[in-house]
């Protein structure tokens, strides 16, 4: 986090036909054969957070202190066109100095939610000198929303930013309401799924995730039978399984949007919670336990497939290696309606399956919110599913060693001759994009793009449609 540029690239590809896959070629930055758009803006830092606007021709950025708009309507230049300082005050910086090891560091406001409500205005929450603060803005002046006398309008974001800018969190903006993951306090292990703005009552979940939870995305799938449901992934430390070592294993967790908690037990709690394994892995090879991002593309008639990076939890001979997985919202969901559940045996302290009578409505059903004592408490000890969610076809879409990933975007197109192929463009903790062609079974890195002379790890590459016959990523990097 101690970088004093930061480039944002507009990556122009043109689509290539699956019968045209071609060995592996690497391009720089500057390579004339590669159209690479750098951009950089001198005292700005940590561009964390991204959002694309509804006309597809604004993207806002929310970077260290700062809140950007950067005009993207052409293939070749980036402009800004507003900027916003947003600065914690003089108390919160020396309140801050307390709570951490480096104040120079850390004691900023790092955007981490930037979400767009209407036509005339953004929410965003930052970390605020670790005090998580949101606020409005106002697009028509692009200015942080004033309170009566004339004070920027600052809002409590405990629950909704993390605190340090080292806490991973996601969020999403579903009819109004926000929906964000992160940890709750400041050390850091408080795992939280909270539900803000809007009309519905704001709820938060109970101690359902170990304390290491790390959030990488989130989803509503906006076509039945799908769109009242709300998906949240990461990983953490497995409690069901009882090793020498701690096992972390990747999570899917879902949760329904007409949620109102309980009566009695599980108050201003979710009462549709529910988490699940996922798995990915080749057969007799070590497994990729760690997930690092999800991209999500929906299907025309409703559901979606999730494709998401993974990376093992340990080293292989002091290297790294990745997978793509990809899982059908189907067979998420299927575990989630049909499977059963885990249970803790206090006698052995062991999770065990569940074995006992079915619930009616089962837990976390969006039908019908539960009324009784015993459908709460059953719910509040049964939130983990006991079966595994394995990817399609039961192995990863693509394995690469001697790599890390760390983010994915996907595009789906079809040839001329109308056969549909699949593009993957990945991150890279050394500051690259490995563009893949998926056609069946078989993938090929048909290009690396090194974006950065020195070697830093890409954080967010955000896809945007396509124009003019091109797709384009935009690729962000977050020093640290």
């Amino acid at each position: 986090m101690s970088s004093k540029h930061f480039f944002i690239c507009l990556l122009t590809f043109a689509n290539t036909l699956a019968t045209e896959l071609m060995p592996k070629q690497t391009t720089s930055l500057r390579d004339p054969r590669r159209k690479v758009f750098p951009f950089m803006q001198k005292g700005v830092q940590n561009w964390d957070t991204f959002l694309l606007s509804k006309n597809k021709k604004t993207l806002y950025v929310g970077a260290r202190d700062t809140i950007l708009t950067l005009d993207i309507r052409t293939d070749i230049t980036i402009r800004v066109k507003h900027e916003i300082q947003w600065s914690p005050t003089a108390d919160k910086k020396d309140n801050c100095a307390l709570k951490v090891k480096n104040k120079e560091r850390e004691c900023f406001n790092f955007i981490r939610v930037l979400v767009q409500l209407n036509d005339t205005h953004l929410y965003t929450c930052g970390t605020y000198a670790f005090s998580p603060t949101c606020a409005y803005v106002d697009l028509t002046t692009f200015s942080l929303v004033k309170d009566a006398e004339g004070k920027p309008l600052l809002l409590q974001g405990k629950g909704v930013s993390p605190y340090s800018p080292y806490y991973g969190n996601t969020a999403i903006l579903v009819d109004g309401e926000l929906y964000t993951a992160t940890q709750e306090n400041v050390p850091g292990n408080e795992p939280v799924i909270t539900r803000t703005l809007g009309s519905s009552s704001v709820l938060k979940n109970e101690h359902w995730m170990t304390g290491d939870a790390t959030f990488v995305a989130s989803f509503n799938i906006p076509a039945p039978p799908n769109d009242d449901k709300v998906y949240f992934f990461f990983w953490e430390t497995a409690k069901e399984y009882d090793f020498f070592e701690k096992v972390i294993v990747s999570r899917v967790a879902r949760i329904c949007k007409n949620d109102v908690g309980g009566k009695t037990l599980l108050q201003k709690k979710w009462t549709t919670f529910l988490k699940a394994h996922l798995s990915c892995a080749q057969k007799g090879q070590f497994p990729y336990t760690v997930i690092q991002h999800v991209f999500a593309v929906p299907h025309p008639g409703g559901g979606a497939f999730f494709y998401g990076v993974f990376v093992p939890q340990w080293q292989v001979g002091g290297f790294w290696s990745s997978a793509v997985c990809a899982f059908d919202l189907n067979a998420i969901n299927k575990v989630f309606d049909n499977g059963r559940y885990k249970e803790l045996h206090q006698n052995c302290s062991r999770w065990l399956p569940y074995k006992g009578e079915a619930m009616d409505p089962p837990p976390g059903s969006c039908s019908v919110s539960p009324s009784s004592d015993k459908t709460l408490v059953f719910i509040k000890e049964h939130y983990m599913m006991d079966q595994t969610i394995r990817p399609l076809y039961n192995q990863p879409v693509f394995v690469k060693l001697n790599v890390k990933y760390t983010r994915i975007t996907v595009h789906q197109t079809e040839n001329i001759l109308g056969i549909p192929y699949t593009i993957l463009f990945l991150g890279t903790d050394q500051g690259a994009i490995h563009k893949v062609v998926v056609v069946g079974s078989d993938a090929h890195i048909i290009e690396e793009i090194q974006l950065f002379e020195k070697p830093e790890a890409v954080q967010n590459l955000l896809l945007s449609p396509e124009k003019k016959g091109h797709s384009s990523v935009i690729e962000q990097m977050l020093h640290v």
